[in-house]
């Protein structure tokens, strides 16, 4: 199907949206070594193959951490969030295009030797976790945890496993596919293990900030059925593949 450049933009500089996301996300995004500044990964690849067809250059930005790439949509200092869960909080400053990109259940990671029983969420309480600052697993999940779990933000994700190795918190929140090459990467596989039950399964979407001057309905929809061609065509399961390679293989 041909699909014409999009004209009716807001403005001529929307010809190019600046985009940002979790920089502690492989396989899909992470920080690209060989361009400092930008992000890689399996999301910024499909995001292009979006935009491209319709005239529209992306580029994706390591504008820092997970916590000051959400500031930056609400204030619209930029115009995407490159995969983001929803919760009502971040509903009420950003809009969501649909479908999700993929879906992604997030696990307890322990390491080895250290497991405990866990089959639903009461079973963390008394439990000291970690994880990214601001990271969401669902807005029930959220809620249930700031009522009743002990979660520490830190920074980066290395840091959170680092906790518990050296037994400063019990348990990692992270998603599965993410923890896999993340571990991986650090060298430290081996000595960590997912507990079976997930703590949720989430969809993870791209969003348009509501105070960015790009953010317009037609665009949206533009976008959106495109990101529907790609993801029913099995396009984000090849991708994932291909990028989780490529990270591996930098370890």
């Amino acid at each position: 199907m041909f699909l014409a450049p999009v004209h009716a933009l807001p403005d001529p500089s929307c010809n190019t949206l600046i985009v940002s996301g979790n920089p502690e996300y492989p396989p899909l995004l992470w920080r690209d070594q060989e361009r400092p500044g930008y992000l890689i990964g399996a999301v910024p690849a499909l995001l292009k193959e979006i935009t491209e067809p319709l005239g529209v250059n992306v580029e994706v930005k390591d504008t820092g951490s997970w916590a000051r790439v959400q500031r930056m949509a609400r204030q619209g200092d930029i115009d995407m969030v490159a995969g983001a869960f929803i919760t009502s909080e971040r509903i009420g400053y950003m809009d969501y295009l649909l479908p999700p990109i993929t879906h992604l259940p997030t696990a307890v990671w322990v390491p080895k030797g250290r497991e405990f029983v866990y089959r639903h969420w009461p079973d963390l309480v008394g439990k000291r976790g970690s994880t990214l600052i601001n990271n969401s697993f669902g807005q029930n999940f959220d809620r249930y945890a700031e009522q009743n779990l002990l979660i520490e933000g830190v920074r980066s994700i290395e840091q959170s496993f680092q906790m518990a190795l050296v037994d400063r918190v019990d348990y990692v929140l992270y998603e599965v596919l993410q923890g896999e090459v993340k571990l991986e990467y650090l060298g430290i596989a081996d000595q960590f293990v997912p507990l079976p039950t997930p703590v949720s399964r989430e969809g993870l979407f791209f969003t348009f900030s509501k105070a960015a001057p790009c953010n317009s309905f037609e665009l949206r929809e533009r976008l959106a059925e495109r990101l529907y061609e790609l993801v029913n065509s099995g396009r984000v399961e090849e991708l994932i593949r291909r990028y989780k390679a490529m990270y591996s293989a930098s370890s």
